[in-house]
């Protein structure tokens, strides 16, 4: 049997939020949210914080998770996954992003059914269905474009695809949520390889991984949700969860 292993990487330092995974959502740390919702995922063999900083160890061991300590200086959250992971024997890892408060389990269980039906799939990841132009044409909003088999064709911050001959209607897009599931021996090579031209123009690991002909699943979400970067998007978060959502 595959061994599957959840990693939520936590680091404490934020440009935007300073100790954001600290930051209290409705009276519980944001990253106790993420916790519990990842938790609840029926795929995953074990689930675990990665974190740099004590605070947040701390905070984990009072609401009954399991952290590992990881590198400071580690360049990305991608290269803290694989820290946790590199010392398990887990064969499918998932990326499972610390300020996503309002992820359901279901999301993750359909990261890993993806990697288990289909052993050629060495990456995974989520997509939810959008219409409008205010997420379309916000560049802190990823969108994805698929072949017709689910395959991801590329990742931008710009509007994709462009519809040229739309004028006055709706553009119907897919946007990216940052969740991942890898193999192992792909997480592995990933954090090797250099940032590659197209990464670097985006601000978009992902892309790092298709120019190198590696291909990449993507699977729909049963929801949308908010990434935390900013102290409005905390109070939009609890709004949202107030409401039931």
């Amino acid at each position: 049997m595959i061994n599957v292993l959840g990693v939520i990487p936590a680091r404490y330092g934020s440009t935007r939020l300073p100790a954001k995974m600290l930051a209290p959502v409705n009276g519980k740390p944001l990253i106790e949210w993420v916790w519990r919702a990842a938790a609840k995922a029926n795929r995953l063999d074990r689930l675990v914080i990665a974190t740099d900083d004590e605070r947040i160890v701390a905070a984990v061991k009072q609401f009954g998770g399991e952290s590992v300590m990881t590198d400071s200086n580690l360049p990305s959250g991608t290269d803290r996954v694989w820290e946790a992971a590199k010392t398990t024997d887990a064969q499918i890892i998932v990326n499972i992003q610390g300020d996503e408060p309002m992820l359901q389990a279901a999301m993750i269980d359909s990261l890993v059914e993806a990697m288990q039906v289909d052993p050629a799939a060495p990456m995974a990841t989520l997509r939810f269905a959008m219409k409008g132009s205010a997420g379309y044409l916000d560049p802190n909003v990823v969108k994805v474009v698929t072949d017709a088999g689910g395959w991801a064709c590329y990742f931008s911050r710009s509007p994709v695809p462009f519809y040229r001959d739309a004028a006055g209607t709706e553009p119907v897009w897919y946007k990216h949520l940052g969740f991942y599931a890898y193999r192992r021996p792909l997480l592995e090579q990933f954090v090797q390889w250099p940032q590659s031209a197209l990464e670097l123009a985006e601000k978009l690991e992902q892309l790092r991984v298709l120019e190198r002909g590696v291909r990449i699943k993507v699977i729909d979400s049963p929801r949308d949700t908010v990434a935390v970067d900013t102290a409005d998007d905390l109070k939009r978060v609890e709004q949202r969860m107030s409401k039931g959502d």
